[in-house]
């Protein structure tokens, strides 16, 4: 099977051929093209070569086409008009404010932050359509890296090179109790009288867990299994309902029990030898390509401010 030489043809050759006959001249063509006469020339006869057959004719008349150069030619037009009209549809893509966002987002703040950081989104930019998935921090990190979400939010940093991070706000976690708790009548505590409360623990590939157990072990060398942990929940709303039914004590973002702390439900004790901070991080691909919808998104979460 012989090889098709007319895939060898070339947009610029195509180019050559609409100028050329337009302009009626090599030297004219060249000129409008802002290449060499003998550029030009080659151009012609590559494509001639690629179809296989002569193109165009030197007369005293000028430049005329055979029957098969004036087929390609009309061809040449129809390419050079999809490709003014692909140019200008891309262009308008890439300068449209509106679009959607896919975000994944970790419990704690697709519970506690996105509503409000959302709703500043909406105020300013209307015609941005939001897509909240809900995961654990773990989940989400994977999510972003297969491409299923656009934007991550977590509650902790990512080691990992396919991924950038930036601080959305900081987050303070504290252990809350029930009101009528043993604990509740303590101001604080240490890691050592935390060790005999049953206690309920967020579950494995929370943000939240993750840096608990970490300043457990940097500030004491405990560890959450030390701890006396008699369930293990997956969302902080879980955990605070348990709290108030009397099953555990937990330690959760600020965010997750500010309404319960001022309704009374909830208290919190500071544990003195274990001081938790933390931030919340928006995550995403480092090879991502943001439009302008997606910049807007980020324009007003890098100026968000908890309420």
């Amino acid at each position: 099977m012989s090889y098709d030489t007319f895939k060898n043809i070339t947009i610029q050759q195509l180019e050559s051929l609409v100028a050329l006959l337009e302009a009626g001249s090599f030297t004219q063509a060249a000129a409008k093209l802002f290449i060499s006469q003998s550029a030009l020339t080659k151009q012609i006869k590559n494509l001639e070569a690629s179809a296989g057959t002569t193109l165009v004719i030197r007369g005293g008349a000028g430049i005329t086409l055979t029957a098969e150069g004036q087929t390609l030619y009309d061809y040449a037009k129809r390419i050079s008009r999809l490709l003014t009209d692909a140019k200008e549809r891309v262009e308008r893509l890439k300068n449209q404010e509106s679009g959607h966002v896919y975000i994944s987002a970790s419990t704690t703040p697709s519970t506690y932050i996105l509503p409000h950081l959302l709703t500043q989104v909406q105020l300013r930019h209307p015609d941005i359509n939001l897509h909240i998935q809900m995961h654990d921090s773990d989940e989400t990190t994977q999510c972003i890296l297969n491409s299923q979400a656009e934007i991550g939010v977590i509650g902790k940093e990512v080691v990992n090179r396919k991924i950038s991070f930036e601080r959305l706000c900081k987050d303070e976690l504290v252990l809350a109790v029930p009101v009528h708790h043993p604990l509740a009548r303590k101001k604080s505590i240490t890691l050592n009288e935390l060790a005999g409360t049953a206690f309920i623990a967020r579950g494995h590939g929370s943000g939240t867990r993750d840096i608990v157990e970490k300043a457990f072990q940097r500030h004491s060398g405990k560890s959450l299994p030390q701890l006396k942990v008699i369930a293990e929940m997956g969302s902080a709303e879980a955990v605070k309902e348990a709290i108030m039914a009397g099953l555990g004590v937990s330690i959760l973002s600020i965010f997750a029990v500010r309404r319960e702390l001022s309704q009374g439900l909830l208290t919190t004790v500071n544990i003195i030898d274990c001081p938790m901070e933390r931030y919340l991080y928006i995550i995403y691909r480092k090879n991502f390509s943001f439009r302008k919808h997606h910049q807007h998104f980020l324009d007003v979460a890098r100026s968000y401010q908890p309420l």
